[in-house]
């Protein structure tokens, strides 16, 4: 996520606004169930998915922001999990920003992943002491919680980057561990950034790269890996919509594939996870299709993800029905 001019979000938000999604397919005497958003009650965004013991959990910050507050109100995130990606169980709050202490607000956008029996969470906030975002490292026993902060300081501040000028290029982070036990972290708004994480999983193993050959990068990166390709998924131009890039290599070099998703409904940011679960591969974003709901009050939403013989990814097509139970 970001933050926006209200000018631009006004004029910009008009052209989600009128994005529609695809009507759900008639069958005569058969009501169709809506499974999107997955979360009706409370406004989730920018989420993330974990598979951990035949459970899918997914990690999203909650929107407090009230109706017609033109703004990010973001305190805490917020964890679901399933065994079957449609029956959501909400668990107990698992981490705030209090959470750190030397953060001061802003639950943004962050990810959870399993390493040795321990879960590491990678978390956006703003920095108390510091000018701009950084991003925290917080760990538990369980997918759940209660996490902790793991160093006591954040892992990355604004002064360790310098490709671009802004207070918001340490955002969005995405962990990824490859087969050989290397784990990556990948995170930024308008540069993409990547580094080594040493087998501890709180610190850095080496120096700070940039990926500069993503067309329209903006944010949201994400990456996975399917067989022998390696996919970076992230949030393009703005209003955002999702491309992506492969390689070889979770090292790069990367070479760009296109659009992955459209404009999301209702929301001029795009936010994605993807994982596989029981044999199928799965898109999660958000929205703003609750009604009240918008740029600042978004919802999680799931639909599926499918891959070309050439291992190319199809766009997703974003629905209100969702998926089905994974049996």
């Amino acid at each position: 996520m970001k933050m926006h001019l209200p000018a631009l979000v006004a004029i910009l938000g008009l052209a989600t606004a009128c994005q529609k999604e695809k009507p759900a397919p008639f069958v005569p005497g058969v009501v169709p169930t809506f499974r999107n958003p997955i979360v009706k009650e409370k406004f989730t965004a920018d989420p993330a998915a974990l598979v951990s013991n035949g459970m899918v959990y997914i990690y999203a910050g909650h929107d407090e922001a009230a109706a017609g507050q033109n703004q990010y109100v973001m305190n805490e995130w917020l964890c679901y999990s399933s065994p079957d990606m449609v029956t959501w169980t909400e668990q107990p709050v698992p981490l705030r920003v209090s959470t750190f202490t030397w953060a001061r607000a802003d639950a943004w956008a962050s990810q959870v992943i399993e390493r040795n029996g321990k879960f590491y969470w990678y978390a956006t906030v703003d920095h108390r002491t510091l000018p701009g975002k950084a991003i925290g490292v917080a760990v538990a026993n369980s997918p759940t919680g209660p996490f902790v902060d793991a160093r006591g300081t954040a892992l990355i501040t604004n002064n360790m980057t310098t490709a671009v000028n802004s207070f918001f290029d340490d955002i969005d982070p995405t962990v990824f561990i490859a087969k050989n036990g290397q784990a990556y972290l990948y995170w930024g708004n308008t540069a993409c950034y990547w580094a080594k994480l040493k087998p501890n999983m709180t610190e850095l193993d080496g120096p700070i790269n940039q990926i500069t050959n993503l067309p329209a990068y903006t944010e949201a990166p994400w990456l996975h890996q399917r067989g022998a390709w390696y996919y970076l998924s992230y949030a393009s131009g703005f209003p955002e919509r999702i491309a992506y890039a492969m390689s070889r290599s979770p090292e790069g070099p990367w070479t760009y594939k296109g659009i992955l998703n459209e404009l999301a409904t209702n929301s001029n940011t795009n936010h994605q996870a993807i994982i596989d679960f029981k044999g199928k591969s799965y898109f999660i974003y958000h929205n703003g299709l609750i009604p009240t709901g918008g740029d600042f009050r978004r919802s999680v939403c799931i639909d599926y993800l499918r891959y070309n013989a050439d291992s190319t990814m199809q766009q997703v097509v974003m629905t209100n029905l969702g998926v089905d139970p994974a049996l």
